[in-house]
């Protein structure tokens, strides 16, 4: 059985789920890969995980870095889920490419080089947004691209954690990985 909980952020609702212990997923409302694998097994229910993750949006839309996470379960592939480890490294108000996250997977399993558009599919598939910071993800030349949440949430988050906006555009056509 999953669980779901429905929570009014800034930015729009948001959709948190858990299997009863830990989250294990959070989207914004009608984002791309929605409830990606959740079960259609599933009931609105007050957890403890709930109001731990509720906290910490509070904490975080108020514009401060949360010093906790509610325990996590993202389920992905092996190489989603390395990635995904990686995101949660990257420091509040920080960011990093997907060529440097794609370097980094790299040399971690001992291969030449790595897709940085394979790290951005993987990117986008991250089942639990802000919490598994995603929208930390730029382009090589500050560009913002590839949020499923939308490219004008991923910029009013970074403005949030206080990232400088010359440091971040948006690409009018194309991508930039």
């Amino acid at each position: 059985m999953e669980y779901m909980h429905a929570y009014a952020s800034p930015l729009g609702g948001i959709t948190l789920a858990s299997d009863g212990e830990a989250l294990t997923g959070l989207w914004f409302d009608g984002q791309k890969y929605f409830g990606s694998g959740l079960s259609a097994a599933r009931e609105e229910r007050d957890l403890p995980v709930f109001a731990e993750t509720i906290r910490w949006l509070d904490i975080y839309f108020s514009g401060r870095e949360p010093d906790f996470l509610p325990p996590l379960r993202a389920r992905g592939t092996p190489f989603q889920e390395m990635v995904w480890e990686i995101l949660r490294a990257i420091p509040y108000g920080r960011t990093r490419t997907y060529g440097e996250i794609a370097a980094q997977i790299a040399q971690q399993t001992g291969r030449p080089r790595m897709s940085a558009q394979a790290v951005g599919s993987a990117v986008g598939r991250n089942p639990i947004s802000l919490l598994i910071p995603c929208h930390r993800v730029v382009g090589a030349n500050g560009s913002l691209t590839g949020y499923a949440g939308g490219v004008e949430k991923k910029r009013r988050l970074l403005l949030l954690e206080g990232v400088a906006p010359e440091t971040f555009f948006v690409p009018q056509r194309g991508t930039a990985l």
